[in-house]
């Protein structure tokens, strides 16, 4: 027979509840959400910042990272991003705001596939969508896997790599599936820099 006064039982069980809300509620919900953000969203949970190959921070994996000279055009020794209205600066991030149909979206389109062809070598019909058009951000590090493999002949003879071995970097740098956005396979051109500027021979 319980011969506790009923205010001590109720306390004993006010207390068990809160040693298992506290375990539930502070430790393995917490860890449980920080595994989902590990798998999912691993920019969020650790931040954006990508080292190079000394181990110090080098740049946003969120952000493309240009080297472009005087008259905003991007550094031919290494993979190109999108066309960005805001000339890739972190700073002004802003798109052209030119609807489909204005004829200045339709010269830039047109300027930049002759453009991208030229540095490219190859014809104008082979220039992926996403080399002449800019994204919202001015600022997106994604590209085709189609614009980055057409860059590979160029970065490999600029930095005298065989253009398997820049290839791979870009297979390897490859999302796809869960990871790529709305399913579209996808290059990060920053992290490629990159890998790249760690394979190159010392100049």
């Amino acid at each position: 027979m319980n011969t506790l006064p009923g205010y001590l039982r109720q306390a004993g069980t006010a207390l068990r509840f809160l040693l298992l809300a506290t375990v539930v509620l502070g430790l393995i919900y917490p860890l449980a959400i920080f595994g989902v953000g590990q798998a999912v969203a691993p920019f969020q949970a650790n931040g954006s910042i990508v080292k190079d190959s000394a181990g110090k921070p080098a740049a946003s994996a969120l952000i493309a990272q240009v080297s472009a000279n005087d008259a905003g055009n991007q550094n031919p020794l290494w993979f190109h991003a999108r066309p960005s209205a805001a000339k890739w600066d972190p700073g002004a991030s802003t798109a052209s705001n030119l609807g489909p149909n204005d004829s200045k979206l339709l010269d830039a389109v047109k300027a930049n596939r002759a453009a991208v062809a030229a540095a490219e070598g190859v014809k104008e019909s082979d220039v992926p969508a996403d080399a002449v058009t800019a994204s919202g951000s001015g600022l997106d590090p994604q590209i085709s896997v189609a614009y980055a493999r057409l860059q590979v002949p160029r970065v490999a003879k600029a930095h005298g790599l065989s253009p398997e071995t820049v290839q791979a970097m870009v297979d390897r740098r490859t999302v796809t599936g869960l990871e790529a956005f709305l399913g579209q396979p996808s290059v990060n051109v920053t992290e490629l820099n990159l890998d790249v500027a760690a394979a190159a021979p010392a100049k």
